[in-house]
């Protein structure tokens, strides 16, 4: 298991998991809000829609279903 910061709380996954399912296995369903406040979270999973946006390390916005957690990772959600 690895330990990554999501929003600032530490969240524990296994090595190559994707950031969408460690944040889905910790409780996480809400990434972040729509346009008009509607909660947003993983639709398709696979890569195709952008509804699970999150900021990494600083480095900008990756789809968190097709990246992969990373010891020390540093992600950022819609919410913080």
């Amino acid at each position: 298991m690895i330990e990554l910061l999501v929003d600032g709380a530490p969240v524990s996954a296994p090595a190559g998991q994707s950031i969408a399912a460690a944040l889905l296995a910790a409780g996480r369903r809400t990434l972040r809000a729509g346009p008009a406040g509607a909660p947003r979270g993983v639709y398709c999973g696979i890569g195709v829609c952008q509804e699970c946006r999150v900021h990494v390390d600083g480095r900008g916005v990756v789809r968190a279903c097709v990246t992969p957690v990373a010891a020390g990772m540093r992600v950022t959600t819609g919410l913080s």
